[in-house]
């Protein structure tokens, strides 16, 4: 397998999954450098044309630097090709349901046998063992059965569900992370072993200060709308051309929004002297400050804010925000080429590595676009790899 460059480069990693959440983890491990190998159903097995969604946005952000290989489990033959190809990986990674996998033969029990080294990548809905196990686990599901729903919205308007697919997202990041450290203790074990994390189980973590609120103390937390559910002053406030955020609930950070507003009474009410209190009284002093806020545009107070040392900013829409000063510097955006559609500008990392940057070295790969080649690096030749083809294995 041809090396690439990057921190993870000396890893190699079969890369089994699909929809988000897995492919996140892929993504996660390839885009630093991890030989990644995309394995999907030949184009006659799948059940709807690839041609539109594949060349689309998505698809094309969530599998960049990647290699693809077509290959149909289902038969003997292209199970063989890919345990020759588990004997010679570091990282094996699916997201099946937990029944689906045995009844492929690609269980972790199975891979572990035929290499004790490997690192066994496993994401699902709910976990690879419980009640929900079998379920089929989507991330909506996942963020009303974690809670988040519960305390998103405004209070009274329902539940609601984020703006983005936040459990398939974090349970793809979560597995990158498990899989590097199943790596790490493998240098000192030389052993594999099976990583698991679930849509389900991500999005507890995330729900974290809430989540402690209940197991903690025994809160059960309820939707706050733009309010912090425990900081106060914190949400979204009017301007005179729109809305502002502002956090300003430490004592220090109160007064000093006070201050920039012109309004000492508001930081001198005894009412307000402390967040617990500010918080009992939060839809009064909300209101209070509102009626300054108000008074000048979104980039007045941005700027008298910033300079005030008050944390506030604008809310921005995915235009604006790629056109940010800010998010300019930070290359959250990288091009890579793809020989059909052009350059295309993905999402990047948020972690940055100052001698070893994150890389977009290649582009999301046509279907089976490498497979040939990968073939031929496990002593696969022209002649055999054309049977395979004619009997539906590649």
């Amino acid at each position: 397998m041809s090396l690439s460059s990057g921190p993870l480069s000396r890893f190699r990693v079969l890369d089994l999954t699909r929809a988000r959440a897995g492919p996140t983890a892929a993504r996660m491990l390839a885009d630093w450098g991890m030989q990644t190998i995309k394995i999907e159903q030949p184009s006659e097995l799948l059940e709807v044309p690839l041609g539109g969604p594949r060349d689309g946005f998505d698809f094309q952000n969530l599998h960049r630097n990647k290699r693809s290989l077509t290959l149909n489990l289902k038969k003997e033959a292209g199970r063989e090709i890919l345990f020759k190809l588990a004997k010679k990986t570091d990282v094996f990674i699916e997201n099946y349901r937990p029944d689906v996998k045995h009844r492929l033969g690609i269980d972790y029990e199975t891979i572990n046998k035929i290499n004790k080294t490997i690192v066994y990548g496993s994401i699902s809905g709910f976990g690879q063992e419980g009640p929900y196990s079998k379920r089929a686990g989507l991330d909506q599901i996942a963020q009303g059965l974690g809670g988040l729903m519960s305390v998103t919205g405004m209070p009274g308007d329902g539940p609601v569900r984020v703006g983005i697919p936040i459990a398939d997202l974090t349970a793809g990041i979560n597995l990158a992370y498990g899989i590097l450290v199943a790596l790490l203790e493998r240098e000192a074990s030389g052993q594999g072993q099976w990583v698991k994390t679930s849509l389900l189980e991500s999005q507890i973590m995330m729900m974290d200060l809430q989540a402690a609120r209940y197991t903690i103390s025994g809160e059960i937390p309820q939707q706050e709308g733009n309010n912090h559910p425990t900081n106060t002053p914190t949400g979204v406030f009017p301007t005179s051309d729109g809305v502002i955020n502002i956090q300003a609930s430490a004592e220090h950070l109160f007064k000093r929004m006070c201050d920039t507003l012109g309004a000492p009474e508001i930081c001198e009410n005894s009412d307000y002297s402390s967040n617990e209190k500010r918080t009992a009284l939060r839809d009064r002093i909300n209101a209070e400050i509102s009626k300054y806020t108000k008074k000048r545009s979104t980039a007045h107070w941005v700027e008298a804010f910033a300079a005030a040392g008050v944390p506030c900013g604008p809310i921005l829409d995915m235009a604006e925000v790629f056109n940010d000063p800010q998010v300019k510097t930070l290359n959250m955006s990288p091009s890579v080429n793809h020989p059909r559609l052009g350059t295309l500008n993905v999402v990047g990392q948020a972690v940055k590595l100052e001698r070893t940057p994150q890389r977009m070295h290649s582009a999301t790969p046509d279907l089976g676009q490498h497979t040939l080649a990968i073939l031929n690096e496990i002593g696969i030749e022209k002649d055999e790899f054309d049977n395979l083809r004619e009997n539906g294995v590649v």
